[in-house]
């Protein structure tokens, strides 16, 4: 590995001990060694496809709508609720293909990922890869999980941070109210607000130009499909509604298994503990299977990124053994209660910020 070496860790940064918490890293390997001995990393294709085709069905439902019953109000509402349900699941889709989990071969998984953000949802599949590795590799941590970089800008987030931000006499928005406008600068606004114009930057200022013309290929079918129906004023009125309704979706699934959780700086923890420690599921059934895309297992998702979402449940009662095993809190709760749960910790972090802001 020498000729790999480019420099040593600054003294700040920790480094990974092999024999931290050794007993319960065997035990991970020789978990993973019996779950792939299971064949439960191979993915079942006629899921994905019949998943895909579900998508691609809704997807013409949304327009035939329009066509069918004209551009009245309701036909205009059940439209952008069709055309929503297909950004969310094409969004869900697309995590899959880009954590490589479908397909045994990388160029299958990249072209079916790029077909599905780029020309079903018009967004760059390197800025998703760009983003969303850096967050399984170190979830809930502060300057290296690009998913939590509100704090401390929008959001006072996790006890710690929270604490440390009001000591530090730092205020950049009344966080002892954030609980209540999460609500209007959370879920509604980050996919039109943000997202929306960030991805156009981020693949500019990156000369990704493949994804671009990817993306160009979803503004040119939502375009020719949808202005000889609506005109150009109410295409663009379509398509922000759809983002809105897509925004709340999609903050509220993606946040309900990290924001109630552990959030600290990087403490050098061993593996398992660090992904359990950021993460939580919410209770199998039918329903919050595909509303969240198998996401409701972010556990397993997290310990096998590359698992195909199907055989999550499978896997769940070998991780839970583990985790009573070495006495690791494995977390799992209702739908509505995880919903919940992002709004409290929101609270008690704002107020933890307010006790030290204005006492220590």
């Amino acid at each position: 590995m020498n000729s790999l070496l480019i420099g040593e860790l600054s003294p700040e940064q920790p480094s990974f001990e092999p024999t931290k918490n050794k007993e319960l890293m065997d035990e991970f390997r020789e978990l993973r060694a019996t779950v792939e001995r299971m064949g439960l990393m191979k993915a079942n294709h006629v899921f994905f496809l019949l998943y895909l085709l579900h998508i691609l069905l809704l997807d013409v439902a949304a327009w035939l709508t329009l066509w069918f019953f004209g551009t009245s109000f309701v036909p205009f509402l059940l439209c952008a609720v069709l055309l929503s349900t297909v950004q969310a699941q094409a969004g869900w889709l697309q995590h899959d293909f880009g954590h490589l989990s479908v397909f045994s071969t990388s160029t299958w998984n990249h072209l079916l990922h790029h077909f599905v953000i780029g020309h079903l949802k018009g967004a760059p599949a390197s800025w998703w890869n760009h983003l969303h590795f850096q967050h399984h590799a170190k979830p809930n941590c502060f300057r290296k999980d690009p998913d939590i970089n509100m704090h401390p800008f929008f959001f006072a987030l996790g006890k710690i941070l929270s604490v440390e931000l009001g000591k530090q006499k730092k205020k950049y928005m009344p966080y002892n109210h954030q609980h209540k406008y999460f609500f209007l600068i959370g879920p509604p606004a980050l996919l039109p607000l943000y997202f929306q114009w960030y991805i156009f930057y981020f693949v500019i200022q990156r000369k990704k130009w493949v994804d671009l013309a990817w993306m160009i290929t979803f503004y040119a079918r939502i375009f020719l499909t949808y202005v000889p129906l609506l005109g150009l004023k109410g295409v663009l009125g379509l398509f922000f509604m759809v983002r809105f309704l897509e925004s709340n979706w999609f903050v509220w699934v993606t946040q309900m298994n990290h924001i109630p959780m552990h959030i600290d700086y990087d403490r050098n923890m061993d593996w398992v503990s660090t992904q359990l420690q950021a993460t939580c599921n919410v209770h199998r059934s039918a329903f919050n299977d595909w509303f969240s895309g198998h996401l409701n297992f972010q556990i397993e998702h997290h310990l096998f990124p590359t698992m195909p979402r199907h055989n999550y449940h499978k896997v769940a009662p070998l991780v839970q053994s583990l985790c009573a095993k070495h006495g690791i809190e494995y977390q799992s709760k209702p739908l509505l209660s995880a919903f919940a749960d992002i709004v409290y910790s929101l609270k008690e972090s704002g107020q933890l910020w307010l006790d030290a802001y204005l006492h220590q």
